[in-house]
């Protein structure tokens, strides 16, 4: 297929190498031209409409704001060519979602919300776990994509907020993860019991799974740099729940309780660590301990 790629972050950079790989047609736009510098095959393009053409574009941009400058205001959706399919895998907000998917109607080109779940490593693969809803047909059309890029897709409905939701929702629960292990790492050392030793029992018995055993192993390690996925876009994602779970009429309290944590962790100049940086927030208040008495 002839496919566009706008945003070439870590995760956009994989997900573009896998299309690639796949034997597709990649035409690469970022604001900062540098960032497609050494994507072997791929096509760099100079302006954001030359990449939203073709049989379909693919946004995987930071946030909101980042989305809305580039589709709306720039006016794409206004051009005559036009991509045959969008599929959004940002991690953008449930009302924007649901915004993006009316005006794409209006527009008349079919809209995808597809937003993933893996780490930059995992994109480059092409592992990732997609989670995708919108128009049956444009499904459809989108599966040799989705194939190249994840190792599944997670159907979810015609409605393409739906993806955004559970994607939000995800993030809300590995964040939990991270503050969980971190304050029982911090409990553990103020016990006199080494925080990384109890994470290596945890990780291998009662949570062996890989958001545990990834996340554990970074914050047994106190590995925090580079970031595969910064602390400061998780206090974004959280920020997308709790506004997605007012707009529902429900109640997220310990979601609450990450925002203020994550703002704390910001606070102390973690915001561009890695999520797994979190868990010092904990420590840190817990005070100095030797982790062995």
């Amino acid at each position: 297929m002839d496919v566009g790629v706008i945003g070439l972050g870590r995760m956009g950079r994989g997900m573009a190498a896998s299309l690639v790989r796949a034997g597709h047609r990649v035409r690469v736009w970022n604001r900062s031209p540098g960032a497609a510098e050494g994507l072997a095959g791929a096509i760099p393009v100079a302006e954001a409409a030359e990449a939203f053409a073709g049989d379909a574009a693919i946004t995987m941009l930071a946030d909101d704001a980042a989305l809305r400058a580039v589709i709306v205001e720039g006016g794409l959706l206004d051009k005559a060519d036009r991509p045959g399919l969008h599929l959004s895998m940002s991690t953008i907000s449930v009302a924007l979602a649901g915004e993006l998917a009316a005006i794409h109607s209006r527009a008349g080109v079919p809209y995808i919300a597809a937003p993933v779940f893996g780490r930059p490593d995992v994109a480059e693969a092409g592992a990732l776990n997609i989670v995708a809803a919108g128009d049956p047909e444009g499904m459809a059309r989108a599966r040799p994509l989705f194939e190249a890029m994840g190792s599944r897709t997670w159907p979810f409905g015609d409605a393409p907020q739906r993806a955004n939701a559970v994607k939000l929702a995800g993030n809300f629960m590995l964040v939990s993860a991270i503050e969980a292990m971190g304050e029982a790492a911090a409990f553990a050392e103020g016990h006199g019991v080494s925080g990384a030793d109890l994470l290596d029992l945890l990780t291998n018995t009662l949570f062996a799974s890989p958001v545990y055993k990834n996340y554990g192993a970074l914050i047994a390690a106190q590995r925090y740099e580079p970031p595969g996925f910064n602390l400061k876009l998780g206090a974004k994602d959280i920020g997308l729940a709790l506004a997605a779970a007012e707009s529902a009429g429900v109640p997220m309290p310990f979601a609450e309780v990450l925002r203020d944590n994550l703002v704390a962790a910001m606070g102390q100049g973690d915001a561009d660590k890695d999520l797994a940086a979190l868990a010092e927030v904990a420590r840190r208040a817990g005070g100095p301990r030797s982790p062995t008495g």
